[in-house]
C-alpha cells in the first residue's frame, strides 16, 4: 500500500470522527438514517479517489502525479475545513460544512481529472506515433 493511499484512508476514518464529534456536541439527537446518509456523503469522495487509483493502476505519469496530488489535496482540505469547525465554537447549522466539502471534492476531482484526460489526449495525438 503507497503512502497516499495510506493518507487517504487515514482522511476519510479522521473526518467520519470528526463529522461523529461535531454530531455528537449537538443538542438534539440525530436520526440513524440522517447519521448513516452524512457518513456515506462524507466518505464519498475518499472512495472515489481510491476507486479511480485502484481501476487503472497504469498511467501516463502526468495522470499518475495529478491524481495522486489530488488525492493529497482533498484529503488534507477535508481534515482541515472539518477540523477548524470541530475546533472552533459552536455554529448554529455546522452540518452544511459536511454537505458542502464533499461537493467542492467532487467538482475538484472532476476538473482535475478531465484536465487530465483532456492534456493525455492532446500529448497523445501530438505524438508522431499517434
Amino acid at each position: 500500500m503507497n503512502a497516499t493511499r495510506l493518507a487517504v484512508i487515514a482522511g476519510a476514518a479522521g473526518s467520519v470522527a470528526i463529522m461523529l464529534r461535531v454530531g455528537h456536541r449537538n443538542d438534539s439527537t440525530i436520526p440513524l438514517i440522517l447519521l448513516v446518509l452524512f457518513t456515506g456523503w462524507v466518505l464519498s469522495p475518499f472512495v472515489a479517489l481510491l476507486l479511480v487509483e485502484r481501476v487503472r493502476p497504469r498511467r501516463p505519469p502526468l495522470t499518475q502525479m495529478a491524481l495522486r496530488r489530488l488525492m493529497l489535496i482533498v484529503t488534507l482540505g477535508s481534515l482541515v475545513i472539518y477540523g477548524y469547525v470541530a475546533l472552533s465554537p459552536p455554529r448554529p447549522k455546522p452540518a452544511s460544512v459536511f454537505l458542502l466539502v464533499p461537493l467542492g471534492s467532487w467538482l475538484l476531482m472532476g476538473i482535475v481529472l478531465v484536465i487530465a484526460a483532456v492534456r493525455r489526449r492532446s500529448e497523445t495525438a501530438d505524438s508522431p506515433s499517434g
